[in-house]
This record gives C-alpha cells, sequence and structure tokens, in this order.
C-alpha cells in the first residue's frame, strides 16, 4: 500500500476552528494509505508580485515546497461572505505564483466546507472549486461535502460527537483515497 501525503489548508485562522475540527476529524477516519498534514496559511505575506525574485519572502518559500512535497490537497474551509476567507485565496494566489511555476498543478484534491448555517458553506465551497478548475487541481466530485450546524458537532474538547457526520467523513475520505490513485499523476 502507497502512502500518499495529503497537504490540508483550513480556511479559517481562529484557533477553535470548526474547520480545524473537522479536518482532524477526517483525518482520524481516514484510510491509512493518506497521511494528512496541515500546512498553516495565517503568517503568509499578501501576494505582491513585486516581491518576486530576490525579495520573496520566506514564508512564500517555505510554503511553495511543502505543497509541492505532497501528493494531494485537501481544503476545509468556513464561508465568508458567500465565498473563501481572504487567506485561503491568498494561499492559493501565493501557490500559484510566479506564472508558469503553479505548485497545484496536476495534484488531486477535494474540498470540504462548513459552517453554523444550514447549506454548509455551499457559496465558499464552489466559489474554490472555480479556482481549483483554473489551477489544474482536478477535484472530487462526488460526495460532496457541505458541513452544516458545525457548532454542533463537537464536544467542548473539539472532539466530533454526531455520529451521522463521522460516517459520511469516513465515506468521504474513502472516496478521497480512491480519487488520489484514480488522478495522480506518476
Amino acid at each position: 500500500m502507497t502512502t500518499r501525503n495529503v497537504a490540508v489548508f483550513i480556511g479559517s485562522l481562529r484557533k477553535d476552528s470548526f474547520n480545524r475540527k473537522l479536518a482532524q476529524a477526517l483525518a482520524a477516519v481516514a484510510p491509512a494509505s493518506l497521511k494528512f498534514r496541515i500546512i498553516e496559511i495565517g503568517d503568509l505575506p499578501l501576494y505582491n508580485q513585486d516581491l518576486e525574485g530576490d525579495a520573496t519572502p520566506a514564508a512564500w518559500t517555505a510554503f511553495r515546497q511543502q505543497v509541492k512535497a505532497a501528493d494531494a490537497v485537501l481544503f476545509v474551509t468556513a464561508e465568508y461572505n458567500r465565498s473563501v476567507p481572504a487567506a485561503l485565496k491568498n494561499a492559493l494566489d501565493v501557490g500559484s505564483r510566479p506564472y508558469g511555476h503553479s505548485v497545484w498543478s496536476g495534484k488531486p484534491g477535494a474540498v470540504i466546507s462548513s459552517s453554523i448555517g444550514a447549506i454548509g458553506g455551499f457559496g465558499a465551497n464552489h466559489h474554490l472549486r472555480q479556482s481549483l478548475v483554473f489551477l489544474d487541481v482536478p477535484t472530487l466530485q462526488q460526495p460532496e461535502a457541505y458541513i452544516g450546524a458545525a457548532d454542533k458537532l463537537f464536544d467542548a474538547s473539539g472532539k466530533l460527537i454526531n455520529e451521522g457526520t463521522a460516517a459520511f467523513l469516513k465515506k468521504y475520505a474513502e472516496a478521497f483515497a480512491a480519487w488520489i490513485e484514480a488522478n495522480i499523476r506518476r
């Protein structure tokens, strides 16, 4: 069995983020063939092409290397104003530059959105998918993952307590593992 390294990007920067808890819950039920690693995005300087070259921020270089080293990518995101959080959009931009050297290209991916509302971050999920199409990230289509009422899924210690959600995440992780194998560029 080949182990696939999955870079995980969490859209919400909040310390007690439901999305971080969701990513950890998914990792806990994922097949042993997937090794998840959260790549922090909160300290990435805003993308500005003027900083490329001799002045390239070290944080951009380190981030790009971490993404390049991954076999696949997973985005677990909140929804802000019917779109992705600014930090996540910035991470996409940093990884896609300089032009012609995108670290995203060809990496199998998946998107999970969550919110405290009923539609589970649907707008952010689809807005992110638009960017991933352009970035050449073949993205898992089914099952779709919009996790609503995220504030009711975890106990005080951050443990997932909803059995239905746990079962769904297991199914999702298995589908993602199969998607990676079917779409990884060898």
